[in-house]
């Protein structure tokens, strides 16, 4: 007699589900069913409540979580469920086995990477080209400006040279042209006042005047969107100090006058100062003529002793029913705040201000791109920004990220050589316009957006990629794709075994987060935020990978310049993104 004859039904039927097997059929059927299966079977002996965790309905609703949610969850199961999940997958698909490529890496263990190379003297020749094709005063290579379109065209050169077909897009966006008269001067009047037939107090009359002329980039820095303005010292315009310019502030008292705002982080319970669209929206909303925000609260003695030197910060014009062409907007170090706080708020000097910028013009910004044509639609797409903030060379940002690229699109071009079209179409595309809004990136995502709504693999984005040599506390490699970053976990592994020397020296942090936590501060976000067409029903997020160097103080200052470049720290990202894309690319 059969082990089976003296079970109910019930008990045949709780077996059956246990080993995965239908459960439907007469009793006979069913003892059957368990005699022919055997007891040996590794895959039929597992544990496995397929009506539970892998009912066809259940399958299908967790196939709409998305393909990382699906695998993450069967990683934590027997190997066994997930060859049965796999069957299961492929009859409720109508024979498609879904995701079949990290099931079967999860099968077979983790994968053999192969490093690509990286030349990091290439690197750094790549970032000198780019630098000297700043403006040849300020040295940056400003959105909309020649610099930024002989940089592109540049860059596209790079991508054909590389053996690769390449584009250059073109996209109309609003932004901002910088004049050539800038000037904060204080003017301490000559003594004779303005008697009767006496000179006006810092006229050109008063030859007894002492004038204190502060340097463009160095002392000062415009800011994004800043208006026109000319203010003669003459004029003895109010300049008012606001605080942290915050809403309780009285900004009605500088009404025709220069607001001064003091940059601070939060401190005894009182908010850090807002941010440059918030305080010139209420600038504008206040008839201020001139905004002077006060650095003392980033690179605080770490490149002046006793000093902030001034930066370049953008505003969201979006935000703006009107722009506001008539506000000068600036940025000035401690000391220069501390001064106008002395001799001109608290003192009799007066102050002079012209800032000399059109923010009424729409200009182009401009995206090359390098393509290697694979086997199917499916999307990989390596940037950077080529950009940079008017006032100086940009070298950390993002001249060392565009460089990385190039490099890499270098060796793609190598390995395309080599082994053929790849799995994935791979782009490599550069953007002009981040630093005053992802202007570039946004309009070729907007452009692009079907497609990359329907095949878009991968977005990677290099942005500061950099690690300062002195101020080195590593780098950290995040996205929002649990399975890509779970690849990028076990690159690093193959990264420590093939450079000991550089992964003990830039220590490396890999950190996986939602992609609500996505932070929309460079190119990536359009990418991750912007493939939705606005239709009711789940949002989609894209996937991206991104890098964050360390130690870069100098960013967006007149100090970000070649001396500090490191271009040994860029092989950490380079090679570790490059070789996941050649993994996905080419296995």
């Amino acid at each position: 007699m059969s082990q089976w004859g003296s079970r109910t039904v019930d008990e045949l039927k709780q077996e059956l589900r246990s080993r995965g097997m239908p459960v439907s059929g007469k009793k006979s059927e069913l003892i059957e069913r368990l005699e022919l299966a055997g007891s040996d079977s590794s895959v039929l002996d597992a544990e496995i409540v397929i009506e539970d965790a892998f009912s066809s309905s259940t399958v299908m609703s967790r196939l709409k979580e998305g393909p990382a949610t699906v695998i993450s969850r069967a990683k934590e199961l027997p190997v066994a469920t997930v060859v049965v999940a796999v069957l299961l997958v492929v009859g409720v698909t109508g024979g498609a086995l879904l995701f079949a490529d990290d099931l079967v890496e999860w099968i077979q263990g983790e994968p053999d990477y192969v490093l690509i190379d990286f030349d990091s003297n290439q690197t750094r020749a790549y970032a000198e080209e780019l630098v000297s094709l700043g403006h040849p005063q300020w040295q940056g290579r400003l959105s909309g400006t020649v610099e930024e379109e002989n940089t592109a065209q540049s860059i596209k050169l790079n991508f054909s040279s590389s053996g690769m077909p390449a584009t250059l897009e073109t996209f109309e966006v609003p932004l901002f042209y910088m004049g050539n008269e800038f000037e904060i001067m204080i003017c301490s009047p000559g003594g004779i006042g303005n008697i009767l037939g006496g000179p006006t107090p810092c006229s050109v009359a008063d030859v007894n005047r002492d004038e204190t002329e502060f340097t463009h980039r160095v002392d000062y820095v415009v800011q994004g969107y800043s208006g026109d303005v000319d203010i003669v010292a003459s004029s003895d315009v109010n300049v008012v100090d606001l605080g942290k310019g915050n809403e309780s502030a009285d900004w009605g008292s500088a009404a025709n006058g220069i607001g001064l705002v003091w940059l601070m982080d939060e401190h005894d319970g009182q908010p850090a100062t807002e941010s440059n669209t918030v305080l010139l929206l209420r600038a504008q909303e206040n008839s201020l003529r001139g905004l002077i925000t006060v650095n003392a609260r980033q690179n605080c003695d770490e490149l002046v002793t006793d000093d902030c030197v001034p930066y370049f910060k953008s505003s969201d014009i979006t935000q703006f029913d009107e722009k506001p062409y008539d506000i000068g907007f600036v940025m000035v170090s401690k000391s220069v705040g501390e001064m106008i706080t002395d001799q001109v708020i608290n003192g009799e000097d007066m102050l002079q201000f012209v800032i000399e910028v059109d923010n009424q013009v729409n200009v182009n910004v401009h995206v090359p791109c390098g393509i290697i044509e694979g086997e199917s639609d499916s999307l990989i797409i390596i940037g950077a920004h080529h950009d940079t903030v008017y006032n100086g060379q940009g070298a950390v940002d993002n001249t060392a990220g565009t460089a990385t690229v190039q490099e890499m699109a270098r060796q793609f071009g190598i390995l395309h050589s080599e082994l053929g079209q790849p799995k994935h179409t791979i782009y490599f595309c550069t953007w002009g316009g981040e630093e005053e809004g992802l202007w570039g990136s946004s309009e070729w995502v907007k452009k692009h957006q079907s497609t990359l709504r329907d095949n878009l693999r991968l977005y990677v984005n290099l942005d500061m990629n950099h690690v300062d040599a002195q101020r080195n506390s590593g780098l950290t490699l995040q996205g929002n794709s649990p399975s890509d970053v779970s690849r990028i976990e076990g690159l690093v592994t193959a990264f420590t075994k093939s450079y000991p020397d550089l992964a003990s020296k830039y220590d490396i942090s890999v950190r996986l987060l939602d992609s609500i936590e996505m932070p929309y501060n460079s190119d990536h976000a359009p990418f991750v935020y912007g493939l939705d067409e606005g239709d009711e029903g789940q949002k989609h997020y894209g996937k991206a990978m991104m890098c964050y160097g360390s130690g870069s103080e100098e960013y967006h200052t007149y100090l970000d310049s070649m001396d500090r470049f490191n271009e040994e720290s860029l092989v950490v990202s380079g090679i570790i993104y490059g070789s996941l894309v050649r993994y996905l690319a080419w296995g």
